[in-house]
């Protein structure tokens, strides 16, 4: 006779906590601050008319900062995605044959609510590895339009700590704006506008990937009843284990 017994399986360090949080702060920060900067919509609470003239600069500080935030959290996020010593991500998006087999594995037992489930859910699997990939692919172009953007405003090519910071800028991110004009289709003259409306539209599909996230995670955890949504907070699940009783 069996019993079904829970393991108790690590799948988030400290480290990996750590960001995750971080990086889920500084998003309400940046989307908050971003759309306000594209069409002010709040104003201050100070009732000193002479203040009002500085929300606009405040919410452009909050906004690189949270944006200087995502560039750390990103280059660490790209190391560990190779280097880790607890996992490596880029070997589950690897179009082995085995990652795909997981892939749609998993991606039926979603779409048939749990009736078919023929994966180890004890590990990261391909298909929450590929759709963490695609977001840090967009939050990478969203830093890129960003200073692009950035650096569209110091149109005189001097800033506080010298040129070579925006000469450095240009070098980097230029290339956003023939990319921006193909993405959203404009006339065959590439403008920085294009960039504007690029970024604001990943910004949309970045909401869309969080809300996606949050439903799956939730959808985990009541269909698969082995704690999925606990990871991100104390870092381990429990998977369900057979025992001969």
């Amino acid at each position: 006779m069996k019993s079904t017994a829970y393991k108790k399986v690590e799948r988030m360090t400290p480290a990996m906590r750590t960001i995750h949080w971080i990086n889920a702060i500084s998003m309400i920060v940046a989307v908050a601050t971003g759309l306000y900067i594209a069409a002010p919509y709040y104003q201050t609470l100070i009732a000193e008319p002479a203040v009002d003239k500085y929300v606009m600069a405040w919410n452009r500080w909050g906004h690189f900062i949270v944006a200087i935030i995502f560039d750390v959290t990103s280059i660490v996020v790209a190391y560990l995605y190779f280097f880790s010593r607890f996992e490596k991500p880029y070997k589950k998006v690897l179009p082995t044959g085995k990652n795909i087999k997981e892939f749609f594995a998993v991606l039926i037992n979603l779409l048939t609510l749990n009736r078919s489930k023929s994966f180890d859910s004890s590990h990261s699997d391909s298909f929450n590895t590929v759709y963490f990939t695609i977001f840090h692919l967009l939050l990478a172009w969203m830093l890129f339009t960003g200073l692009q953007l950035y650096v569209h405003g110091l149109e005189s090519g001097l800033s506080s700590i010298g040129s070579w910071w925006p000469a450095m800028l240009h070098l980097v991110t230029d290339w956003t704006i023939p990319v921006s004009a193909w993405m959203v289709g404009s006339g065959p003259v590439p403008s920085i506008m294009d960039v504007r409306i690029s970024h604001h539209i990943t910004m949309w599909l970045i909401v869309v990937w969080v809300v996606f996230h949050i439903y799956y995670q939730v959808w985990r955890t009541i269909f698969w009843q082995e704690g999925d949504i606990a990871i991100a907070f104390g870092g381990s699940k429990f998977v369900k284990e057979d025992k001969e009783a």
